[in-house]
């Protein structure tokens, strides 16, 4: 009796072992979805127990709007880093919708329901919260095509023959590539978060430095029939309006170089010039991805 009574004791305590307390996740949103004319948004969710990242799960999300029938939108997320699933989806219109996610791990089920205020996106990305509009990247776009067209000119008067073919079709292959909107929204993202960074360091950009440095590249328009052509085109006060915002980021982001310049200098007096400007544009880079990574950027 004694030995069936153990035996039992045994078998109860293992199997009470045996039973895992139920998990209890935590979903946070880390990046909401955004309403983009048809367009995909991507979104992300962190999810946490007692503090730490919960990896490895499997999550579906299903979006619904709260107050009107459009349907419903079905979402496998993919787990991007320790913690942070990820995941796309075509909103059909800006408002509040309500978000369930199912996650599933060894056996365990939970449905987590998140209400969302899905904004209408202002934008093509947005970097700590300001817009990057289709007008910043036509701007960019024009400007990149102005220095194409400059440098055509001069090279049709600097060269004959077989050199001068060469040298426009390498400006034809940089006006192909000029439409590429990535390119565009690299180049702008790479001097606001530069210029972001200079206003971080306590830099500060007077009008005076501002008009200075547009009255260098006035000149250098000024100089050129396709570039006065083009800026007629396009609306002198409309560029000139845009360059002043564009220059007053150029100044800070000068400034940023500066500062890693006159670092290297004290660092390395015996550096020549080459030496000093080849690191510090190395270091800037390193300092942009560093920025960059700080950041909260969003692409539409």
């Amino acid at each position: 009796m004694k030995k069936l009574f153990f035996s039992l004791f045994i078998l109860l305590a293992t199997q009470l072992t045996g039973c895992s307390q139920e998990p209890v996740w935590n979903v946070e949103i880390n990046k909401e979805p955004v309403f983009s004319n048809g367009k995909e948004s991507n979104f992300e969710i962190m999810v946490m127990e007692d503090g730490a990242a919960v990896k490895d799960l499997q999550i579906s999300a299903e979006f619904a709007m709260a107050s009107m029938d459009h349907g419903s939108i079905n979402v496998e997320l993919e787990e991007i880093s320790d913690g942070v699933y990820s995941g796309s989806a075509i909103f059909s219109m800006a408002g509040e919708w309500e978000a369930v996610f199912t996650l599933e791990k060894d056996g365990f089920k939970q449905e987590k329901v998140i209400n969302l205020n899905v904004k209408k996106a202002e934008g093509v990305a947005s970097l700590n919260g300001e817009w990057i509009t289709d007008e910043d990247l036509e701007f960019y776009q024009f400007i990149n095509k102005l220095h194409i067209e400059i440098n055509r000119e001069t090279d049709r008067e600097k060269y004959t023959g077989e050199k001068l073919d060469e040298a426009l079709a390498y400006w034809d292959n940089q006006e192909k590539l000029n439409q590429d909107k990535n390119q565009l929204l690299t180049q702008i993202i790479r001097l606001r978060v530069m210029a972001m960074l200079g206003q971080e360091k306590g830099h500060k950009v007077t009008d005076e430095e501002v008009n200075g440095a547009i009255e260098k590249v006035r000149a250098q328009y000024s100089s050129s029939d396709a570039a006065k052509r083009l800026i007629a085109q396009f609306g002198e006060e409309k560029f000139w309006s845009i360059q002043q915002q564009q220059y007053a980021r150029i100044v800070l982001t000068q400034k940023v170089q500066n500062d890693l310049i006159e670092k290297i200098k004290k660092e390395n007096p015996k550096a020549g010039e080459q030496e000093v400007l080849f690191t510090a544009e190395k270091e800037y880079e390193e300092l942009l991805v560093s920025q960059v990574n700080s950041l909260k950027i969003k692409i539409m």
